[in-house]
């Protein structure tokens, strides 16, 4: 029951954060780090991964499909890690301290969580077996 429940809120925030990304994507551009070329062709890829991860995270009779999404979801977070560093070190480094450490602490914090989430609910990882008997 829980893990079902979980695995709908992830799916429900991904594909929300996906629509934003498509929808909304300059706020996006502005914490890409330097290096990653094409910035507006990330963001508006990492939308739409977001949003086919989800749909594929709410499927119930597709567990290979749902498999998937949790690999992909999880790589996913992975690879956004960067830019979420780098918001860090930019809203910091602002006058003010922009959204401060209570903010990003939690955020640098909570992306292993999701990355892990992501596996789980997905069915990822192995499980363990359990014991019967003598």
């Amino acid at each position: 029951m829980t893990k079902t429940v979980l695995r709908w809120l992830l799916a429900v925030f991904y594909f929300a954060a996906g629509v934003i990304h498509l929808a909304f994507p300059d706020p996006f551009l502005t914490i890409m780090p330097a290096f990653v070329p094409m910035p507006e062709a990330v963001v508006l890829w990492t939308g739409v991964a977001e949003i086919l991860g989800a749909i594929g995270l709410a499927q119930d009779v597709s567990l290979p499909l749902r498999r998937a999404a949790g690999w992909g979801l999880a790589a996913y977070a992975l690879c956004v890690w960067p830019a979420n560093i780098n918001h860090f070190a930019l809203d910091l480094a602002r006058l003010g301290g922009g959204l401060g450490l209570a903010y990003h602490v939690p955020r640098m914090v909570a992306q292993p969580a999701i990355i892990w989430l992501a596996l789980w609910v997905g069915g990822c990882l192995p499980r363990k077996e359990k014991r019967r008997g003598p």
